[in-house]
């Protein structure tokens, strides 16, 4: 990793956290409705496997804000979403749980656990069918894993030796229920060994990320198969707004803040690449800026027109539709 990379990995991060703060204070006002899932403590993994993930397509899993905006998906367009505007990605049909463009290749949003890895195994599929391997990275939690659709999919991107990155972000807690509950072990990549090669990476490690998927995109596009890639990492919220979190203890949260993606990258943009504080600061001062023009760009856009509930319903002007 180069020091531009770095530079722009710190800053998709702290414009990550920054917006994700203000989702859950508008959240709290009222502004955005529905769930919301927040990524806080998750940036350095959504961020660098994105940013790593140069080509290809991606599925996410529905705690997805941040990785759609690495994607480059504008903070505009998301926060929009989230305040259910016409303005948003999903055009305030899907709010924080759906935000899909096809235009940047990204997917996210399935609000069912699990149920974007078997879409993922056709995009891949496709991909080989039509001799494109730049592969399709497919994003889900350590929940989805127990999910009888995940063994289906393991098996047939294996069978069929299809471009496909599975990246699992191991952050032990399914909702609230601690992964040991309902697993055998706590390390989900034990599940993959028999159809894979499955690695494992600190996913509070931004730069150790940035090079598996990096690495682990390589071995796909060489027609080798999937690859298997869990990520160690830690939520700071609960699973969602309605979570208070009480199941975890402040010293299990103080371990996982000890580890933060953040501070750790910052240490690396000023111990390895020399930036001073004024040029960091200044990356900070930038993030928080736009952060708070996409708040104010999605309380001002406008609400859907009411006929556009009929819209997006059925496929239109599809070559291969039935008629």
């Amino acid at each position: 990793m180069d020091k531009l990379a770095a530079e722009e990995i710190y800053y998709e991060m702290i414009r990550g956290r920054a917006f994700e703060y203000a989702a859950k204070e508008h959240y709290m006002q009222g502004d955005i409705s529905g769930f919301l899932h927040l990524d806080i403590g998750q940036e350095g993994l959504s961020v660098a496997a994105i940013k790593a993930f140069e080509k290809g397509d991606v599925f996410s899993t529905y705690r997805e804000h941040i990785m759609a905006m690495a994607r480059g998906i504008s903070p505009k367009a998301v926060m929009a979403e989230l305040f259910g505007k016409a303005a948003g990605v999903s055009e305030g049909k899907g709010g924080s749980m759906h935000l899909f463009d096809p235009s940047h290749f990204f997917y996210g949003g399935d609000a069912i656990v699990g149920g974007h890895i078997p879409n993922a195994v056709g995009c891949a599929y496709a991909r080989k069918y039509q001799n494109n391997f730049d592969g399709v990275m497919v994003v889900f939690g350590d929940g989805a894993t127990n999910g009888g659709a995940f063994f289906e999919s393991l098996n047939i991107a294996a069978a069929q030796k299809l471009p496909l990155l599975f990246l699992c972000e191991n952050n032990r807690y399914a909702i609230g229920t601690e992964i040991t509950r309902v697993a055998p072990f706590e390390k989900q990549s034990h599940k993959a060994e028999p159809y894979m090669p499955a690695l494992e990476v600190d996913g509070m490690d931004a730069v150790a990320v940035y090079k598996v998927i990096k690495d682990a995109q390589a071995y796909i596009q060489k027609g080798h198969g999937p690859i298997f890639v869990e990520a160690m990492t830690c939520r700071y919220e609960g699973h969602s707004m309605s979570d208070a979190n009480r199941y975890r203890s402040a010293q299990e949260m103080a371990l996982c803040k000890a580890r933060d993606p953040i501070e750790r990258m910052k240490r690396v943009l000023t111990e390895r690449f020399g930036m001073d504080e004024d040029a960091i600061g200044a990356l900070e001062a930038k993030a928080q800026q736009e952060v708070d023009e996409a708040v104010a760009f999605a309380a001002q856009a406008s609400e859907p027109a009411p006929e556009a509930l009929y819209t997006h319903i059925f496929v239109e002007g599809g070559s291969h539709a039935l008629s």
